[in-house]
């Protein structure tokens, strides 16, 4: 019986025509982008500013306000504690949700250390984080608010005009962490007065170990880097690009904004399949969380199993279907879902929790088949625990 990948918030399967584009890169033998005094390291810089010019394309703004970073958490990092060191004599405090990715959260918790006061807004139980909450957070030594766009466990999507809206009158930086969101939703930062958004290509199949980090109006908006060394990446980011890798970020990203509506559908329709399938063959008790949100994404669906560890759930699936227990961060982890806590879930729902998400290469027969294995998997561990 062949394994079933259905962990794609974790990671994407990295798509043929981004892999065929990186190796070419390889092959061509392009120089070090930061060595332009002979042709290998001109033409490798030339690569990367066109490549850096079609991402921002993708996003509305300016191809200089792109800061290539490793990856999300290293962009989530550079936003906090950038803006924070850069401005502490302005303000010396810090709004986040509760609910934001682990790098947001252990950034914020890092920041405490040093000295600022970071507050932590708390959702609703459907996982909405209240732009008024937001609001009523917001002091006059506020620096910066960070809010991610899709939530990585549970799929709901947050008030992210709203609360742009709200930070731009109060005159507090605004931080999107849109790792779950970028290439499936349209994102544009020429009509959102969002200041920072952390993007991944891994998520949207794309290689690991590139992502960005947008800095809107970058002359004026001053950032803390995180490391010292070279002037790379206007001096926010040092260290020697990855060619190869920001081509492959770049066409990943092309890909999904030229196909997003046709893969958006597809992915509505297999999520759909995969719960109906489960509603018929798995327990009824079973629950989606944040099923009642006003806006969630179709690629990522919370569902907990009452009663049933999740942890023992995943250990029957293996083998069969691969998906996470709550964030994938934490899987392994003895700890619930910090997520799924802060939401108010009970503790029946909260240890069964797990994280079924999808992406465009699934189809209807694999969701089907998913949804019977895992249900499958849901009533031998009923069975044991209740033969004790």
């Amino acid at each position: 019986m062949s394994a079933l990948y259905f962990d794609s918030a974790s990671t994407t399967p990295v798509d043929a025509d981004v892999v065929a584009e990186m190796i070419d890169a390889l092959r061509a033998g392009l120089g070090n982008p930061s060595a332009t005094g002979h042709s290998y390291g001109r033409a490798a810089a030339q690569r990367v500013e066109s490549c850096r010019r079609q991402i921002a394309d993708e996003f509305g703004c300016e191809p200089d306000e792109v800061i290539f970073t490793s990856g999300a958490t290293e962009a989530d990092n550079l936003a906090l504690a950038g803006v924070a060191h850069a401005h502490a004599d302005k303000g010396r405090h810090l709004i986040v949700s509760a609910i934001e990715h682990r790098a947001v959260l252990a950034c914020a918790e890092q920041l405490e250390r040093d000295g600022f006061a970071v507050t932590r807004v708390k959702p609703d139980a459907n996982g909405v984080v209240a732009p008024a909450a937001i609001a009523a957070a917001i002091r006059p030594d506020t620096l910066l608010i960070s809010l991610m766009h899709t939530n990585n466990e549970i799929g709901v999507i947050q008030p992210i005009e709203a609360v742009a809206e709200l930070a731009a009158e109060a005159g507090v930086l605004f931080h999107v962490d849109a790792a779950q969101a970028v290439g499936k939703f349209e994102i544009d930062l020429g009509a959102l007065p969002i200041d920072l958004l952390t993007a991944s290509a891994h998520k949207l199949h794309g290689p690991q170990g590139i992502g960005c980090l947008i800095l809107r109006n970058r002359r004026l908006l001053k950032l803390a880097p995180l490391m010292q060394g070279g002037a790379h990446e206007y001096g926010l980011r040092p260290g020697t690009l990855p060619v190869h890798q920001i081509i492959g970020f770049a066409s990943a990203l092309r890909k999904a904004a030229r196909q997003r509506a046709h893969d958006l559908a597809q992915v509505t329709a297999v999520r759909a399949r995969l719960l109906d399938t489960l509603s018929v063959e798995a327990d009824p008790d079973v629950v989606v969380q944040g099923a009642a949100a006003p806006q969630r994404s179709p690629y990522i669906l919370g569902l907990s199993f009452p009663g049933l560890s999740s942890d023992a759930l995943i250990n029957q699936l293996d083998g069969q279907v691969a998906i996470a227990s709550g964030s994938a961060c934490s899987s392994g982890a003895l700890e619930p879902s910090y997520v799924l806590r802060a939401m108010g879930v009970d503790d029946p729902l909260l240890y069964g929790a797990v994280r079924v998400s999808f992406d465009r290469t699934h189809s209807i027969e694999q969701a089907e088949e998913a949804a019977r294995r895992i249900a499958a998997a849901v009533r031998i561990r009923q069975l044991m625990q209740e033969s004790g």
